[in-house]
């Protein structure tokens, strides 16, 4: 047996941040905030199914842990994920636990969810379901990505989304371009920066919109028509 003085640290870290995850509540608020958005402590509560008091407590032990970022305005409490690493973190957690495609939906309304987040949806800043994996294609179709090295912008790439519009900010340490495993289709779709900055233009351009609850979006009419244009992509695949 190890002597406890030296035994790895990170062993430590590891095992308080499985624990922290390791509880259905808190897994729930976690893939709930993976929308990008801050949520209020009530609206946690609700989609989580419990007690406010209940779900304060949890939400304490994940801002302790660092997962959670907290803000009060007036007497309400928003909170969020912490930051993009958190969330590829999650992601990449829930791509390995995702249900059979094969199991059966309970009911109509899960069927629809379900339908919806698979065929859109966001994943914290970025686009993810079949619409992530066909701008991801398209992108590389066109040789704007690389993925046989990794994730990585061309040149050509770079300068395809300088005459797009969208700015890439670099004054940040997080990637470029990264590689997230969508949990829905088992591929790859786009993220890092340039995936943020893809995923703000298209909603702020009108080319998606958000619908329900949920972290779905769905391609408008000027989307599909601008995503045809610029990649190539065509409008079977976009709905």
């Amino acid at each position: 047996m190890l002597d406890p003085m030296t035994q790895d640290p990170q062993a430590s870290r590891l095992a308080r941040l499985a624990a922290l995850i390791a509880d259905e509540t808190r897994a729930t608020c976690l893939l709930a905030l993976l929308d990008g958005r801050a949520w209020t402590a009530g609206e946690l509560a609700r989609h989580a199914g419990v007690a406010a008091s209940t779900l304060s407590e949890h939400l304490g032990k994940l801002v302790a842990g660092g997962l959670l970022t907290e803000e009060r305005q007036g007497r309400h409490r928003y909170v969020r994920l912490t930051d993009a690493r958190v969330a590829h973190l999650i992601e990449d957690l829930a791509a390995q636990v995702s249900p059979d495609p094969v199991q059966r939906p309970r009911n109509l309304r899960e069927s629809s969810a379900g339908s919806a987040m698979a065929r859109g949806r966001t994943c914290y800043d970025h686009l993810a379901g079949r619409l992530g994996i066909a701008v991801t294609e398209a992108l590389t179709a066109r040789q704007l990505l690389r993925q046989d090295t990794g994730f990585a912008l061309t040149d050509a790439g770079l300068a395809w989304f300088g005459a797009t519009g969208i700015s890439l900010d670099h004054g940040t340490r997080r990637p470029l371009a990264r590689a997230c495993l969508d949990w829905t289709e088992r591929r790859p779709h786009l993220a890092g920066v340039a995936g943020a900055a893809l995923c703000r233009h298209v909603l702020a351009e009108g080319w998606c919109m958000r619908i329900g609850s949920e972290r779905a979006v769905k391609v408008t009419a000027a989307g599909e028509q601008a995503l045809s244009e610029l990649l190539g992509i065509p409008g079977p695949a976009l709905r």
